[in-house]
């Protein structure tokens, strides 16, 4: 088992088991699943005779959710009850449904958690339909080999998101930077988000990001580390990385902003809720940010990769994998709605007319695509990113307090000098067996 999902074609570095979640599953009155549920017995394209089916999602995902469910709905006899949950409730929510047999049909899972979920047994094992779909070598490899146990395939990808570089080109005009050019390095960064602090506008700053949420810095500085040549942990995930000479440039970079006043001030308590309103409502300069926002985003945004300390470009390749529950009795017609959301009525006429990255590589050159050079820029960047798991990455970098919030913020907010110790407290629960 190792730590990162390698996007280029289908190659796996390594994958270890994320976070133990197994506590919201087995505190919530009734027994933890033993293993992954037996692989139900499906025709190519499932069932479609007018069923009932439920699917959760977490908030962050909903305008996509929302948008497939009905289009499935208006183009099939079965229909789709969607729930959308707040993030900060849906592990617990997933938890207390399984321990009571209560788990909609489908229900989607960040892809950090998924490879838990199936250990656990959540997910029925889809493998046989998911082996059979003619496309199936051009679907997001990570997302597949993180619900993958024992051999056998659990998920689908439900929605991508992918961390980018977003600037605002007006602001970009304004300080005498060109407005259709990306930063090419961290260097060209800072000094972009400078310029843009000096042209002293009311309530306008460089940059920003989220200093106390691990999530936010994962998404957002770890492609940093990649583009850069360079891995956040070992292959098996039990030893952190994040002390290499190119890491502490990174992190030299942003304490340099902060200490400068190019960084947004409530970057620094931001814990994940607002993280990206300042650039949302115009007020920062340039960020890393979710690609599943640029829809949304109101101003023209250049988009790009996010950039190394020399150069290159990486993303973080997450978003949610979704399947059938284990408490389902109706995978046939669970199953109709997952072969649909993979076609390319769903991929390119929902989610690619919708701004948003497909999930098969076949169909990213679509025609929405070709209408916005933005949507083509993270198509080929996300084949240059990955997803880091571990056994322990809850803890170590995502949770409140974790070592990789306090190695960020000694470095940034306290120019603490303490990056070998920290990072040895990263791995020391990576290490955790």
């Amino acid at each position: 088992m190792g730590s990162f999902i390698n996007r280029r074609g289908r190659g796996l570095v390594g994958i270890a088991v994320a976070s133990t979640l197994v506590l919201a599953v087995t505190a919530c009155g009734g027994p933890a699943p033993s293993g992954p549920s037996a692989a139900p017995s499906l025709s190519a394209e499932g069932t479609d005779d007018g069923a009932s089916l439920t699917l959760w999602t977490r908030a962050p995902l909903e305008k996509q959710a929302k948008a497939l469910v009905a289009a499935y709905n208006d183009s099939h006899k079965n229909k789709v009850e969607l729930t959308v949950v707040p993030n900060d409730d849906y592990v617990a929510k997933v938890g207390a449904a399984a321990g009571s047999n209560g788990l909609p049909d489908l229900f989607a899972a960040d892809i950090v958690y998924v490879p838990n979920w199936v250990k656990q047994g959540l997910f029925q094992d889809i493998s046989s339909s998911i082996d059979a779909m003619p496309f199936k070598d051009s679907i997001n490899s990570g997302h597949l080999t993180a619900g993958t146990m024992d051999g056998k395939e659990h998920v689908l990808p439900f929605v991508l998101d992918l961390s980018m570089l977003f600037w605002n080109k007006e602001l970009f005009k304004e300080a005498g930077l060109d407005p259709d050019k990306a930063p090419a390095n961290m260097t060209e960064y800072a000094d972009a988000a400078r310029k843009i602090q000096a042209l002293n506008k009311p309530g306008v700053y460089g940059t920003a990001t989220g200093l106390n949420c691990g999530g936010c810095l994962v998404f957002t500085w770890f492609p940093s580390i990649w583009a850069s040549g360079d891995q956040v942990m070992n292959p098996e995930g039990t030893e952190s990385l994040l002390n290499g000479a190119n890491a502490k440039k990174i992190y030299d970079t942003w304490r340099d902003l902060w200490a400068e006043g190019a960084v947004l001030p409530s970057s620094q308590d931001e814990a994940g809720p607002t993280w990206t309103a300042g650039f949302t409502e115009g007020k920062v300069g340039l960020m890393f940010y979710p690609a599943t926002l640029m829809a949304s985003t109101p101003f023209d945004a250049g988009v790009a990769g996010i950039p190394g300390v020399s150069g290159g470009a990486s993303t973080f390749v997450g978003g949610d994998g979704i399947g059938i529950s284990k408490d389902s009795t109706k995978a046939a017609q669970a199953w109709n709605f997952l072969n649909w959301m993979m076609s390319e009525d769903a991929q390119v006429g929902v989610l690619a007319k919708g701004n948003d990255a497909v999930s098969r590589g076949d169909l990213a050159n679509n025609e929405y695509a070709a209408k916005d050079p933005r949507m083509v820029t993270i198509n080929e960047v996300a084949a240059k990113g990955g997803t880091p798991v571990a056994l322990n990455f809850q803890q170590a970098y995502n949770a409140v307090g974790s070592p990789w919030v306090t190695m960020v913020r000694n470095q940034v907010l306290n120019n603490a000098g303490t990056v070998d110790a920290d990072n040895e407290q990263i791995t020391a629960i990576l290490a955790q067996q």
